[in-house]
């Protein structure tokens, strides 16, 4: 059965809001589909969307892609999704288009075609005014032909155990104010399953969070974290998808570990202070008393893992709360090997 965040579910249960502006009427096979769907038919409505999708109906071919890219009604095949939202973006789907752009510049699952990445980007950005400012920053970064960084900032050791570096400006201030209102509109309070399955406020990390997940990452935000494995040694492959942090006056991540063992160990942490006209709100690695707040712009780099293969103790931190203003920070955890979700 389809859970209550499948795609398929949250299209039936929106109706037109979920409806793309600017797209042509939905089909009205597939308003039927999804009128089966909300009268719990759920396979039959399934059959109905797979039907239209053979057609290269393209909200058809998206909302399969959405299927099998998240799982649920079907075994999660995130191959066969990436190519359904090629399909949909040849049919013409606005937003399969973005996300099918943004797959090959991050080469998810599939093909990596950095060049062919920023052409389709040139393109979308002659009608799409976000799409424009990614690609006014991306040509302002200094990257090889691959889309990787063609130099790095300068660095501050800080500590030795825990490893932690300071990296001065890895973001410019364009970057770090491109990235803050991209999250803007999209913010959620951090929240954890309770034990029950109700989720309720984390009370661990106050703070808010947006999660730039693998279809929005766009090629922009894709070089920013090919820049941030380049500074953890790493591969942009090892990271988790860059989530971006809000804390207001009283809000802080309390003290915590970031290590994990959960079979491909999260071993580093990459942060990075997207303002600094606030107060409070220092990194503080709380076993050695070393404090950091750095500079819009700056990364701070850290190693969670001991020499050992196991967690660092040393490297437990906190969040310490916002006194005044509002502080935002993209984090990436970066594990041992490729990440997949």
């Amino acid at each position: 059965m389809f859970g209550a965040s499948s795609p398929l579910a949250r299209v039936a249960a929106a109706g037109e809001g979920w409806h793309e502006k600017g797209m042509k009427p939905r089909h009205p096979k597939l308003e039927s589909a999804f009128a089966l769907v909300r009268a719990g038919r759920v396979g039959e409505g399934l059959e109905l969307v797979r039907a239209l999708a053979a057609e290269d109906e393209p909200e058809a071919l998206f909302t399969l892609a959405e299927i099998y890219w998240c799982g649920g009604p079907v075994a999660k095949d995130v191959v066969r999704g990436r190519q359904l939202f090629r399909r949909a973006a040849e049919a013409g789907h606005p937003l399969a288009r973005h996300g099918h752009t943004n797959l090959l510049a991050s080469g998810l699952v599939g093909e990596r075609d950095w060049p062919g990445a920023l052409a389709r980007l040139r393109e979308e950005a002659r009608s799409d005014s976000a799409r424009a400012q990614a690609l006014r920053l991306v040509e302002r970064m200094d990257l090889t032909a691959d889309g990787d960084p063609a130099s790095l900032p300068a660095a501050d050791r800080l500590s030795e155990r825990p490893e932690v570096t300071l990296f001065h400006q890895a973001f410019s201030d364009a970057e770090c104010d491109f990235l803050t209102a991209m999250a803007e509109p999209g913010y959620r309070p951090t929240m954890v399953d309770d034990g029950t399955g109700r989720y309720v406020r984390d009370p661990v990390r106050t703070s808010d969070g947006f999660t730039f997940h693998w279809l929005i990452e766009d090629p922009a935000i894709h070089a920013l974290n090919r820049r941030l494995a380049a500074l953890t040694g790493t591969t942009s492959e090892q990271g988790e998808p860059l989530q971006l942090l809000r804390y207001r006056p009283g809000q802080q991540y309390r003290p915590h570990m970031d290590w994990d063992s959960l079979g491909n160990a999260r071993i580093l942490t990459a942060l990075a202070y997207l303002n600094e006209d606030y107060d409070g709100g220092e990194t503080l690695f709380v076993r050695t008393g070393l404090k950091v707040k750095g500079r819009k712009g700056d990364a701070l780099i850290f190693r969670s893992q001991a020499p050992d293969g196991g967690p660092d103790l040393l490297s437990e931190h906190a969040g310490l709360p916002v006194t005044r203003g509002i502080k935002f920070l993209a984090s990436r955890w970066i594990h041992e090997s490729r990440y997949e979700d």
